[in-house]
């Protein structure tokens, strides 16, 4: 979960909202390390993205040889172990940039998980020493994509893998419609890349590389469910533009009055979904 620091905020959006940027690395680390007892069960969302790319793996290792596999954002070590699992012969690292997400890590991994706390803007790995690099719903909370997919690309072997998941603009965009008519003016949301900057990143560090795209819809009881979800998660609002105080009571109650509603009272929020899929020739 690695993000460059950035605290200005942006100018408005068409919902007269104002967009928000990420916030310093520090506090994302903090308050995802604050998430790491509740991050594994509310993670609906990143385990049905993870899978989508684990189920790309069937070619991963045709020639049964070891795979040195990095799983970069590993948060609490999830698909870490997943992945130590589906190829039990490799040799499997861990990287977050939380350290209270990798301290989870270690308590649930084995002992055949190296386990590091770095930026992934800057890993202090070697070149060409992995075979796969795996990256589950990271890349978001960077400021800039470019650099992370430019550490992939110098840590990937020839022939190496990337597989990365990510969010896209329009991500929640329910929940940021609803706080306009709320809160105009006020952003409560994080901010996400569009898919043509996602896609221009990725074409200039990645030469050939896929981009995949779908619209997720997840079902919540209310939207205080869908905020209870992301806090459990420590994916909640994290710009520096936050309010340092508690949204008035009124403000969340009508927030909740304009947020769409399915026949059976439930409500939905979208994820804008991409999966990055690349082998390195270098």
């Amino acid at each position: 979960m690695s993000v460059a620091a950035c605290a200005v905020a942006g100018p408005l959006d068409l919902c007269g909202q104002q967009e928000s940027e990420i916030a310093e690395k520090s506090l994302i680390a903090r308050q995802f390390g604050n998430a790491c007892d509740t991050y594994e069960g509310a993670s609906r969302l990143q385990r049905l993205m993870g899978e989508v790319m684990l189920r790309s793996l069937a070619t991963a290792s045709e020639d049964g040889r070891p795979l040195r596999v990095l799983d970069l954002g590993c948060g609490t070590g999830w698909f870490t172990r997943k992945l130590a699992q589906i190829q039990p012969s490799s040799r499997l690292t861990g990287v977050d940039l939380s350290p209270g997400m990798v301290r989870k890590a270690r308590e649930h991994g084995g002992a055949e998980i190296d386990w590091l706390v770095a930026d992934a803007e800057a890993l202090p790995l070697p070149d060409r020493s992995f075979d796969m690099v795996f990256s589950n719903l990271m890349i978001q909370w960077c400021a800039d994509p470019g650099p992370v997919l430019a550490e992939c690309r110098r840590l990937l072997k020839p022939g190496g893998r990337l597989m990365m998941s990510t969010l896209l603009e329009g991500t929640l965009g329910e929940l940021v419609r609803a706080w306009a008519v709320a809160d105009p003016g006020q952003a409560h949301v994080n901010r996400f890349e569009s898919e043509p900057f996602l896609k221009e990143r990725v074409a200039v560090e990645m030469p050939g590389a896929s981009v995949e795209t779908k619209t997720l819809r997840l079902p919540y009881a209310s939207p205080m469910a869908l905020a209870g979800e992301l806090r459990q998660l420590g994916a909640g609002f994290k710009s520096e533009s936050r309010r340092k105080t508690l949204t008035a009571p009124g403000r969340v109650r009508k927030m909740c009055r304009h947020y769409p509603k399915e026949p059976d009272g439930a409500v939905i929020a979208s994820y804008e979904a991409a999966w990055v899929y690349w082998r390195s020739t270098e």
